[in-house]
């Protein structure tokens, strides 16, 4: 028996140093019977295990098992694999990362598919709404409330658009790489996510915040999902559609301080309307041969020259221009707002005007740059120059006062005309004349002095 495994020791010596000397101590590498697969050659298992247990000494149960071979110079070597605590503990190791891998997976999935960017720029318009219609003092953990509710919200009607839009956002260069169209996540898994965190934000503004800002979200994510989506297959109308899903964010957060919506409420609404239209319209300029590979209905694949879709942008960046005077005539914010929002709109409304006389791809490109620009100036403008419940509270109380010294000025002259009307009447003067039909037709009127 010893004669054979030498010679058969010595064969696979010879035939491992003929092709790779570094790969001696893989070969005799132990396959463990736990069912570990260690790098082996499973077809000479039989044969290493018996030259294994002559050549080596037998290992009790708590030493590591070691396998003897023979090298190329005839030195006797040990190779250790391992213990069972050793395997155990590896393989805990090796579900650990998967575990970490997997969650990695589906974070990324949940990230793209949530367009989480886009969620992000909702949850900003919101959480200014709040700012704006808190008052002097901000329930900073109603914002944060309000700000989670709301991106679940959004997470979950963009999720929605893209179960939806699979099928056309696998035709588009710039889509076909989302989680669904290239399969890393199941529509199943895609709806049951978006569900889920639909309902889970819609139940929190409820009850955190207040029903009618969550009949606002729910609202929004039913506009976005169910109406917006589809429409955007069918007719160029989805542009303003969508604008007036951008819109309700800010009032949702201006309901969720206040418990109502008031005309101030609708200055940021109105900005984000307007704002809007010009930044989808050099979007859908750029992205042309997209969404017609994609099959949507955009206003810009009906006008082969851009003059009309850079009309439209400009109107409404000049729709934008009184906001800054109407949010100071309304109280809500200081002059300085008003001169600042001015510039701004200017400057927006130039690039647009640039798109509108030459329509090409770097004046859209400007155009759309600037709206980027536009949004986060204006908001952060409106935070910056706000006026407090205090200096709000300070105008109405003088308004007050002045209107307080006019009714009490009128009562003093009503009680002055009444004493004088009462010394005439003592000194013998007729009382002022009375009219009263009794002629014998109503329409002839008789004077009559009053009894007094």
């Amino acid at each position: 028996m010893w004669r054979n495994s030498r010679s058969f020791s010595s064969k696979l010596r010879s035939s491992s140093s003929s092709s790779n000397p570094s790969t001696t101590t893989s070969i005799f590498t132990f396959y463990h019977p736990i069912g570990v697969a260690q790098p082996c050659l499973r077809a000479l298992y039989p044969y290493t295990s018996s030259l294994f247990s002559s050549l080596s000494p037998s290992p009790s149960s708590s030493d590591p098992i070691r396998l003897g071979f023979l090298n190329s110079h005839g030195v006797r070597g040990f190779s250790s694999v391992a213990d069972p605590s050793s395997l155990a503990s590896s393989s805990v190791v090796s579900r650990a990362r998967e575990a970490v891998d997997l969650s990695r997976h589906y974070g990324r999935c949940y990230w793209e598919i949530s367009k989480a960017r886009l969620s992000m720029l909702v949850v900003a318009t919101s959480g200014t709404g709040f700012v704006l219609g808190s008052g002097s003092t901000v329930d900073l953990g109603g914002l944060c409330w309000t700000c989670a509710g709301t991106m679940m919200v959004a997470a979950s009607a963009n999720s929605l658009n893209q179960v939806f839009e699979i099928k056309n956002d696998a035709k588009m260069k710039r889509t076909h790489r989302r989680p669904l169209p290239s399969g890393r996540i199941t529509i199943l898994h895609a709806a049951t996510w978006a569900t889920s965190v639909g309902l889970i934000g819609t139940a929190m503004l409820a009850t955190k915040a207040n029903i009618l800002a969550a009949g606002l979200a729910a609202s929004n994510l039913i506009l976005y999902a169910f109406v917006y989506t589809p429409l955007k297959q069918i007719h160029p109308v989805n542009t303003w559609v969508g604008a007036i899903v951008g819109a309700i964010p800010p009032l949702l957060g201006w309901a969720a301080a206040s418990g109502q919506i008031s005309l101030n409420a609708m200055i940021l609404p109105a900005a984000l309307y307007f704002w809007q239209i010009p930044h989808f319209m050099a979007l859908a300029y750029l992205c042309r041969d997209d969404y017609a590979a994609g099959g949507y209905k955009m206003y810009s694949l009906a006008d082969a020259t851009g003059q009309r879709t850079a009309a439209v942008a400009l109107r409404n960046c000049l729709y934008l221009i009184p906001l800054g005077y109407l949010a100071y005539d309304w109280g809500i914010t200081s002059g300085w707002f008003c001169l600042e929002s001015s510039i701004l709109t200017l400057a927006i409304t130039a690039t647009a005007f640039s798109f509108y006389r030459h329509c090409t791809m770097q004046k859209a490109r400007r155009m759309f740059h600037a709206s980027l620009l536009y949004l986060p100036v204006f908001m952060s403008g409106l935070l910056f120059h706000r006026l407090s419940d205090n200096k709000q509270t300070m105008k109405e109380d003088g308004a007050k006062r002045m209107l307080d010294n006019l009714v009490q000025e009128d009562r003093y002259n009503a009680e002055k005309i009444k004493i004088e009307h009462s010394r005439g009447v003592a000194q013998g003067r007729r009382p002022p004349v009375a009219y009263a039909s009794v002629a014998p037709f109503p329409f002839l009127p008789v004077p009559v002095y009053a009894e007094s």
